[in-house]
């Protein structure tokens, strides 16, 4: 088939698509590795832990990125869009909470999609660490 002839008839699926209300998401296509970067708006919830005990929990929201699989889209249609970054000493959340509210880039080392009743995010991130703020 004819280069030119095949941007043609790509060009038209996509038009007709879009015709149609058929949405062609190619940000969830952007598969995250291990050790990619996610940048977006860092935010803290309140939760409870497993004693009762109130802790800071931090929130990543960023556009929809695919896992590494087996997790893959984690079972959403577009991949997950927040990403719970799991501090494991006070001194990761003393760091992050100058970011609160602010755009920040965290290397992601190992990430897993929710599974627990009661998670806020779509997915957690439980090995990170934070590359550039914003």
């Amino acid at each position: 088939m004819h280069p030119n002839l095949t941007k043609v008839l790509l060009a038209s699926v996509v038009f007709v698509g879009a015709l149609m209300g058929v949405s062609i998401d190619v940000s969830a296509q952007q598969a995250l590795k291990t050790g990619g970067v996610l940048s977006g708006e860092l935010r803290a919830m309140r939760n409870r832990d497993a004693k009762g005990k109130r802790v800071n929990t931090f929130q990543l929201v960023t556009e929809p990125r695919r896992l590494p699989e087996p997790s893959g889209l984690c079972n959403l249609e577009t991949g997950p869009e927040t990403f719970q970054i799991v501090t494991s000493n006070d001194a990761d959340a003393n760091r992050l909470k100058a970011f609160i509210g602010k755009q920040v880039s965290i290397k992601a080392d190992e990430v897993s999609c929710a599974e627990l009743a009661g998670q806020m995010s779509d997915a957690i991130v439980s090995k990170w660490s934070l590359v550039t703020s914003h």
